[in-house]
């Protein structure tokens, strides 16, 4: 994770901002008062969804079994 002083991000925004977005990587933002990490939103978006999915009981073990089977055997209709 790469890491900026407040004053370099305050002076530099814009392109900090578009860094985070295009290349997916969090950046530590330090300061007096104390850090902050800027991550895009797109980013925190899944981590958001990440956490709220694995809140649901049985549902990391649900995404592990559907991971390992194979495509092949999936049925193509949705059972409702």
């Amino acid at each position: 994770m790469r890491t900026i002083t407040a004053t370099s991000a305050r002076s530099d925004l814009y392109r900090i901002i578009d860094s985070a977005q295009s290349t997916h990587e969090p950046i530590q933002i330090t300061g007096k008062r104390g850090n902050a990490v800027l991550v895009a939103e797109d980013d925190w978006r899944a981590i958001q969804e990440t956490i709220y999915l694995l809140g649901i009981p049985g549902m990391r073990d649900s995404i592990i079994q559907g991971m390992a089977e194979n495509i092949d055997d999936c049925s193509e209709e949705i059972d409702l």
